[in-house]
């Protein structure tokens, strides 16, 4: 991404045109009159009568009725009539008008222009007229559900806002007159969206209306309005009633500025967000990380409550509330987990779209419910069953004078003292203290060390288990042990207090921190009154008191981050020069002298727990539609892949386990479900959420960011870089000036550096190694011992039976376990790579060269150096997408290429993840029948192996590898490159492993056997010819080509391809080869043979050495293979680099991101670019901005609006 003054375009020209179409149809509910190009003036007439049509419905009722020819229930009843006739017939215009577009679309007649919202106008009545204006429904039962709604939408609506109606509640003529003016223009924009034409809401969730839910939304709060009427009407003289109809009569004239505000939230993401303020403040619950699970505990929290009305007995209800509050806070997913086997887990979240959860270390209590586990919570509840039932049996009914002198109150001073401490070690955790103002002198500074910062953490891990018991087993036994005493329990069977201690005795185990806060604040309000009565809120029962108390809390936290943010934006849109506009002093100027308006919207935001919207990210300040706290409607785990994805799922099973830690000491203070945590190491960001929790557990999403960094991510990421380092990395003694935290405005708060089990990831220029002369020349030497090692290995393990794999990839390493995949969390689902033929992509080359060998030439005479075919990104995906055949995953056969020479500027997303690309893809394959009765003659006119030794025959060869098409005189002339001390010293040390009871006379005679000696010789200096390099790698080219599996042709090359094993040795003896000479010209060269056998071994088993673009690659990662090495090669700067990873724990610097500030940019990220349709990748709301990391927390968006190359699948964490 392009770096671009902050003065771009909002909105480019194009989109500003249709911005400036769609808003006035979304603010009359439907109808055009602005196209953007000329059209007849029927069009217009036509759409105006059909949206006036309910007010002459109407207005026909409200005249008989005002006539007195009709009472008022007939003529609501003839209007609804009226509109459901006018609707019927409108629905079969357009049911008319669509059947006659598609006849004249099979015949040919287009009247779609290249602007699909051009149209070609005949008359007033033809079939393209009618469908522009009323295109019509997509389903049947919608036809037929929405013309019914229509005509009742019409007759309730006649009678909410009849005339008389409106005096009774005024009083004034001249207010009912205005009030029942607009009062119809707010019913004919919401008949016109509900009948005719929908419009685009700004408030929109999904980003399709698969199902036309949308036209429902506007009549939803019609009716909502009317029910509150009818509710007044049918109920007695309620003053409330009549006061709440009063105001909501003079809100329904405002409704369509609300709508176009996009203040309301739609049907659904309306239903999501009640069910969650239910479940957490009436329920005692928590936000789900699903919307099956918000739907699932909302039916079984709301059964309980209704349980708790309905028992007779208060012991009853007591112990029952108990234990089912203490039941619904477990983490309930594992229950389900016992019922399936891992395998079948595993396939039910990759058919969900989800990558798989990180394996749990089988030893570590919580991770899975078992036997510890089980007894663990059994125990719990029923100590806690106990408790509770004996101290209200026997200190409930006693009537204090006060509450000082009450059985509370011992508990209430325990749970001060309690919730001090609490507060108290959960602040010496972090990194700093007081909300993130000061830093904190107990947390380890300056320290790289994992050892040492362990070493320096074992006070706060003393001080962090303290904690854990307070909070786990003291705090939620005291709070049961306070409202079991608690008068009100004996009202039970008043609404009121039946939900208020149903939520009381859930909370303390779902929530056990906030439940303290809460139980505190009850406590301080009695200790202050004293003796005195209050009467409003004594009245209200201790539940209910605790049930406002968290509230008030929370809305009063949601406050405090939403001012923190808008200021924020405010600040820094004037002094950050990169963010000033040539508007920001205005708006600075207007938000100054509207500073009551300001506040006020942030007061709304926070009330209804809805996003505060800085519209384009500008100091414009609107209160969002209310939705859940995960803000997104699909479910958890979708990203848009690509090779480095593997990195992040790598890492996601340590990060799991430290995680685990962190939640369970505090580190990263208070953890509520839309908390956001933003993770740094090296060039990796990982993104935390909270969506859930629980007693013991934490529900946690982990999303990996890019890696390829843009300039605008470039900014962000040295600004987050510089904020840890104000953190963790500060010298010691930091005077009292100095200990203030000088990034307290920035959206990251550092918390805590956990340890991780990560790949460390080093690039390194080769030049001076691979061009160099000396090196080149020892490189066929070191090829060659590697090569007879290799088939020495291959002997060996073919007679222990550990079979040589040739699909688990060209590079080296050990075993690869089949099972281990990339992350499927993707957008596009990638398909199944196609089979290739095993024969060299490098055969259509055959008849056009007579080169026997290509040692004797370099590359080097190319100016640009080597340069593979490219193909493009569509072609690519148009071949992986058609079924064409596409290279397997793992062999890396001849004509194969690295991804990063051949994409080096194309963006890794667009690609395929995780598929080897080769250049041989698409060649046209040879004919095999002559080779094969070539190799059948041959096979049966070689000479039989006598060998001096019996063990001789362990290390006998395939007869296939005897056949290479060369002459005895040229092996001959090549034999005396064969490293012959070599191999009778590393056939020495593979001999005894084959059998234990070798003797030294056995190895003596097994190194002395010559035909063996001659059988190895034949095959590695065959290989040798086959790869062009008799003479000497004298190439960096060359080398790379080789390294890569692009084989330059040879007579011999097709011989070698054709046995997959033997080409698979060679080319990995060719990259081990490679790989000392790398190490060999960084760290000295090797002294003696017991060096190179020692290095080969540790190439075998600790190392992968290959290509980034292999599966075996991502295989050995997400095995966490020790170290893994690939060589590429820089195109632009025409450069080779070695790229090393290295396995080893890592200080991970973890951080608290303002939430608000989150669900406000992803609040202006749905409506730019759902409404707004504002795609561009310029756009000023993605440019950088150091303090809110504006850039990265778009990234972090779920698909399709954000671009996380990784997303966990919901994980569930213990955190006893």
């Amino acid at each position: 991404m392009v770096r671009m003054g902050p003065d771009v375009p909002l909105l480019n020209e194009y989109k500003q045109e249709f911005f400036w179409k769609r808003f006035p149809q979304t603010v009359l509910g439907g109808p055009r009159f602005k196209l953007g190009y000329c059209a007849p003036p029927y069009v217009y007439v036509n759409q105006a009568v059909l949206f006036l049509t309910p007010w002459l419905c109407g207005g026909i009722s409200t005249l008989l009725y005002q006539l007195q020819l009709l009472q008022e229930l007939h003529a609501a009843v003839l209007s609804g009539l009226l509109m459901l006739g006018a609707a019927a017939a409108v629905q079969a215009l357009a049911l008319y008008a669509a059947r006659r577009n598609a006849t004249v679309e099979r015949l040919g007649v287009n009247n779609i222009l290249a602007d699909e919202e051009e149209v070609e106008f005949t008359h007033c009545v033809a079939p393209e007229t009618m469908h522009f204006i009323a295109p019509g429904k997509r389903f049947g039962l919608n036809i037929l559900l929405h013309t019914v709604l229509a005509g009742v939408l019409c007759g309730f609506g006649t009678w909410y806002v009849f005339l008389s109606r409106l005096t009774t509640l005024y009083n004034s003529i001249g207010a009912s007159l205005v009030i029942f003016v607009l009062s119809w223009v707010t019913l004919c924009i919401a008949e016109y969206s509900l009948i005719v034409n929908t419009a685009t809401e700004t408030a929109t969730f999904q980003a399709q209306d698969t199902y036309e839910i949308t036209p429902l939304t506007r009549p939803l709060y019609i009716f909502i309005f009317i029910a509150v009427d009818l509710a007044d009407r049918f109920s007695g003289a309620v003053p409330e009633l009549h006061l709440a109809s009063q105001i909501l009569h003079v809100l329904f004239v405002f409704l369509p500025l609300l709508w176009a505000l996009g203040m309301l939230p739609p049907l659904d993401a309306l239903l999501l967000w009640g069910m969650e303020q239910a479940l957490v403040f009436g329920l005692g619950g928590s936000p789900m990380s699903s919307n099956l699970r918000l739907l699932l505990m909302f039916g079984a929290s709301s059964g309980v409550a209704v349980c708790n009305y309905f028992i007779p007995s208060t012991i009853a209800v007591l112990l029952f509330s108990v234990s089912t509050g203490f039941l619904l806070s477990l983490d309930l997913s594992q229950i389900r987990t016992l019922c399936k086997s891992s395998a079948e887990a595993h396939r039910d979240l990759l058919r969900r779209g989800g990558s798989p959860a990180p394996p749990p270390p089988p030893s570590s209590f919580g991770w899975t419910l078992g036997c510890r586990e089980a007894l663990l919570y059994v125990t719990l509840m029923l100590v806690a069953g106990a408790e509770a039932g004996l101290l209200h049996h026997f200190l409930s009914k006693v009537q204090p004078l006060s509450f000082v002198s009450g059985p509370q109150a011992p508990v209430g001073y325990l749970l001060l003292i309690v919730f001090c401490l609490c507060w108290a070690l959960r602040e010496v955790q972090g990194a700093y203290v007081f909300g993130g103002l000061f830093l904190n002198p107990f947390y380890p500074k300056g320290i790289s060390n994992i050892q040492t910062f362990k070493q320096c953490n074992r006070r706060l891990y003393m001080a962090a288990a303290l904690r854990r018991v307070l909070i786990n087993l003291v705090s939620p036994l005291a709070m049961i042990a306070f409202l079991s005493m608690d008068q009100s329990l004996l009202q039970l069977h008043k609404v009121s207090h039946s939900i208020g201690f149903t939520r009381a005795f859930r909370v303390v185990w779902q929530s056990s921190e906030d439940a303290l806060l809460q139980i505190v604040v009850v406590i301080l309000v009695r200790l202050v009154a004293g003796n005195k009565a209050l009467l409003g809120w004594d009245s209200l029962g201790t539940g209910v008191q605790l049930l406002l108390v968290g509230l008030v809390v929370d809305r009063l936290t949601q406050f405090l981050s939403k001012l923190k943010f808008s200021l924020t934006v405010l600040v820094t849109s004037w002094t950050e020069k990169k963010q000033r506009r040539q508007s920001a002093g205005t708006l600075l100027a207007l938000n100054a002298s509207l500073w009551p308006l300001l506040l006020a919207v942030v007061t709304l935001s926070a009330l209804l727990s809805a996003p505060l919207l800085p519209l384009f990210t500008l100091p414009v300040f609107l209160v969002g539609f209310p939705r859940p706290q995960r803000s997104w409607p699909g479910p958890v785990g979708t990203a848009c892949p690509c090779p480095d994805s593997v990195f992040y799922q790598q890492m996601s099973a340590s990060l799991a386990a430290a995680l685990r830690l962190a939640f369970a000491r505090g580190s990263l203070g208070s953890l509520s479900p839309g908390s956001h945590f933003l993770g740094r190491f090296q060039d990796r960001m990982v993104w935390i959420m909270i969506l859930e929790r629980g007693y013991g557990y934490c529900t946690v999403n982990i999303k990996g960011l890019e890696l390829q960094e843009t300039s605008c991510h470039t900014v962000e990421a040295r600004k987050v870089d510089e904020v840890f380092e104000a953190a963790f990395e500060r010298p010691e003694h930091l005077g009292l000036t100095r200990g203030f935290n000088l990034h307290w405005a920035n959206a990251l708060t550092p918390c805590a550096a956990l340890v991780l089990r990560v790949y460390s990831d080093a690039r390194n220029v080769l030049t001076g190694i691979i061009d160099s002369h000396d090196n080149l020349r020892k490189l066929q030497s070191d090829f060659l011992k590697a090569l007879v090692w290799l088939l020495l290995r291959y002997c060996v393990q073919k007679h222990k039976g550990v079979l040589w794999s040739c699909d688990e990839g060209s590079g080296a390493g050990g075993r690869r376990s089949q099972s281990s995949q990339l992350a499927h969390t993707t957008c596009v689902q990638p398909v199944e790579p196609a089979q290739l033929s095993n024969m060299s992509s490098v055969r259509a080359r055959q008849d056009s060269s007579s080169m026997t060998s290509f040692g004797d030439w370099s590359d080097e005479d190319d100016l640009f150096g080597p340069q593979p075919g490219k193909r493009t990104v569509a072609l690519v995906s148009a071949e992986a997408h058609s079924g064409a055949a596409v290279l397997q995953p793992g062999a890396s056969l001849p004509g194969s290429v690295e991804m990063d020479s051949l994409f080096e500027n194309m963006a890794l997303s667009a690609l395929q993840p995780l598929q080897p690309l080769g250049l041989g893809i698409g060649l046209p394959a040879a004919d095999r029948g002559p080779n094969s009765e070539l190799l059948g003659e041959r096979l049966g006119s070689l000479p039989t192996l006598n060998f001096s030794c019996p063990q001789s025959e362990i290390f006998n060869l395939p007869t296939g590898w005897r056949t290479a098409p060369l002459l005895p005189s040229r092996l001959l002339q090549l034999k005396s490159l064969f490293p012959e001390d070599w191999f009778r010293f590393a056939l020495g040390r593979f001999g005894p492993t084959v059998q234990s009871d070798t003797t030294e006379d056995m190895t003596k005679a097994l190194k002395e056997d010559e035909v063996l000696k001659e059988l190895h010789c034949q095959v590695t200096m065959s290989c040798l010819v086959s790869l062009g390099a008799e003479s000497a790698f004298n190439s960096p080219s060359y080398i790379y080509r080789i390294y890569c599996g692009d084989v330059p042709w040879t007579e011999s090359l097709d011989w070698l391809s054709s046995s997959k094993e033997l080409y698979q040795i060679a080319l990995q003896a060719f990259r081990f080869s490679f790989k000392l000479l790398f190490d060999q010209a960084s760290l000295g060269s090797l002294e003696s043979p017991e060096e190179l056998f020692s290095a080969l071994e540790e190439y075998e088993r600790d190392w992968y050495i290959g290509l980034v673009s292999e599966k075996g690659w991502h295989d050995s990662v997400l095995q966490e293979k020790p170290f893994l090495f690939s060589l590429g090669h820089d195109l632009t700067m025409g450069t080779y680099t070695g790229r090393v990873l290295s396995l080893q724990e890592q200080l991970v610097h973890v951080g608290r991101v303002n939430g608000e500030g989150v669900r406000g940019q992803w609040a202006n990220l749905s409506w730019e670019l759902l409404y707004a349709t504002n795609d561009d990748e310029e756009r000023y709301s993605i440019q950088a901005h150091p303090f809110l990391l504006r850039n990265l927390t778009v990234q972090a968006a779920d698909p399709p609006l954000g671009y996380p190359i990784y997303s966990s699948v919901p994980l569930h964490f213990p955190s006893l």
